[in-house]
């Protein structure tokens, strides 16, 4: 039976279930359980606190598990990213008050105030900054205000609570996270692994394309395949009318408006979309 672990709360707990909800896996109805058994897919879901997951999947206690890439790089773990899963993204930055570090080297000997030891050590050491971590457990933005630090590197969404603290971004990004699925590196082949991760890449397309169908004259075809080249090339059938070719293709969702745009300015009508529930590509 695959283990799969799962974040236990928060919004990585949320779209997880979600996500796999929609890969065919049962998922748990109260937020109490700890762990689940999914008899029909064989697989048992254990749900922990997403700072742990990558231990105990690097620790081979279990197969795989979602977690951050943030929490992963953090954990120091041996496990590695298998599929980046697309939601819960974030970017880490510095921030200092104005002016206070003109460069990334100025943070030398000086201490910077994280809740992410793991992922800044491996940042300064990359970068040959001998600095202080500081570690705290949860909001790092009032360090510098009690004097623990002279710098943080933190989460940054609107940067409001930052300015708030009196405090400005610096440098560029020092990473870019989003939840990921996770694996022990090195280990084995896994067939029932395998299944998942195709299931899952089959939810990332279904929420990123979308099916259009249109009916184009033969003329156009060309055109309109240029419009539509869908992921190898658009279907075309012949209708009644021998005129006229029906064309599907898909297309990504974000591009539906403006790709229905070109294809009726071109001379297509008839134009339908349609969602895409699951795929196998």
């Amino acid at each position: 039976m695959l283990r799969v672990a799962v974040p236990n709360k928060g919004s990585l707990s949320e779209e997880s279930a979600s996500m796999l909800r929609e890969a065919g896996y049962r998922q748990r109805r109260d937020s109490r359980e700890l762990v689940l058994v999914d008899q029909d897919n064989d697989v048992e879901f254990f749900f922990l606190r997403p700072r742990d997951i990558a231990v105990y999947v690097g620790a081979g206690t279990l197969d795989v598990g979602v977690t951050g890439r943030d929490l992963l790089l953090d954990s120091g773990a041996d496990a590695e990213e298998v599929l980046e899963l697309g939601f819960a993204g974030s970017t880490f930055h510095f921030a200092a008050r104005p002016g206070a570090f003109p460069t990334l080297g100025d943070l030398e000997g000086r201490r910077v105030a994280t809740s992410y030891a793991g992922v800044l050590d491996r940042y300064l050491t990359d970068h040959g900054i001998a600095a202080t971590v500081v570690r705290l457990d949860g909001a790092v933005e009032t360090a510098v205000q009690l004097g623990v630090a002279d710098a943080i590197a933190d989460v940054v969404e609107t940067g409001t609570t930052l300015r708030a603290a009196g405090l400005e971004i610096f440098g560029q990004p020092i990473l870019r996270s989003t939840a990921v699925l996770v694996r022990r590196t090195g280990a084995e082949p896994d067939a029932a692994v395998d299944v998942l991760v195709r299931r899952l890449q089959g939810v990332l397309v279904a929420r990123q394309y979308v099916l259009m169908d249109y009916d184009v004259r033969v003329e156009l075809v060309e055109q309109a395949s240029a419009i539509t080249p869908g992921l190898e090339s658009p279907t075309i059938s012949p209708l009644h009318d021998k005129g006229w070719v029906a064309v599907r293709a898909m297309v990504r969702r974000d591009a539906t408006n403006q790709v229905m745009d070109d294809l009726w300015a071109l001379g297509a009508r008839a134009i339908l979309v349609t969602g895409i529930h699951a795929c196998r590509l």
